[in-house]
């Protein structure tokens, strides 16, 4: 995970909720998000 920048965790994680993708790759994303201390918005949130 430490080969994507954060902007693109972000967009996949944006991405990833918008597909309704499966729970534990979202899970997976945000667990990666909340490590790096990135801010998602109330909207990105889900």
């Amino acid at each position: 995970m430490q080969l994507l920048s954060d902007e693109l965790l972000l967009e996949a994680y944006h991405h990833a909720l918008r597909l309704q993708l499966e729970k534990e790759f979202v899970y997976m994303l945000l667990s990666e998000i909340r490590l790096r201390k990135l801010k998602l918005s109330e909207a990105q949130a889900g």
